[in-house]
């Protein structure tokens, strides 16, 4: 039966490489996948998933006016899997599209990203997708700054200063964004 998956963790934490793993296991087993990925994202490029260790795939970008479901929906060839990296950055109504994949045309769908933004609020995709899916897991990584499990996203300017107001969304890396816990998020020791 098919469901929903909203896999989430903090930067760093693997989900990405995981979204390119599921894609090469059902692949190896000429199980074709569709991927999509946020296109708003262009740390790469528009369109791929890419992960820290190196390897990317072309991905379809999803903009707020994509229909994932027709676009699922248009594919002649069968598809096994849908995977979604960046799903923090998707809107309701994708997230719908989404569990309309699930529900009418039988297809798993994972999705991969953030739970929370740098000031530990929900994202849109993020806080539909924590109320629409079938079952919700945590991809988990170590804080950059201890050894407690990582929870949240610190924002840094330019200087490696915490950054803790200003707009949701800033895409960003290594040099933007480290996964913390907790007690680093409020004091960090930069």
């Amino acid at each position: 039966m098919a469901q929903l998956f909203f896999k989430y963790g903090a930067m760093n934490s693997g989900k990405s490489i995981e979204i390119l793993k599921v894609a090469h296991n059902y692949e190896e087993q000429n199980k074709p996948v569709l991927i999509f990925t946020s296109g708003i994202d262009n740390r790469d490029e528009v369109g791929y998933v890419s992960s820290r260790i190196g390897f990317r795939r072309k991905a379809i970008p999803i903009f707020d006016e994509t229909n994932i479901y027709e676009t699922v929906k248009s594919y002649t060839q069968r598809k096994y899997c849908i995977l979604v990296d960046e799903s923090q950055f998707l809107k309701k109504h994708h997230v719908l599209q989404l569990a309309q994949i699930v529900d009418e045309l039988g297809l798993p769908v994972m999705s991969f990203g953030l739970k929370n933004d740098f000031r530990n609020e929900f994202f849109e995709g993020s806080k539909y997708l924590m109320l629409y899916a079938d079952k919700v897991e945590e991809m988990k990584t170590i804080c950059w700054f201890c050894e407690r499990k990582a929870t949240m996203n610190l924002r840094v300017d330019n200087q490696g200063k915490p950054v803790y107001s200003g707009e949701q969304i800033q895409i960003g890396g290594n040099d933007s964004y480290y996964p913390v816990c907790r007690k680093c998020h409020q004091d960090p020791p930069l």
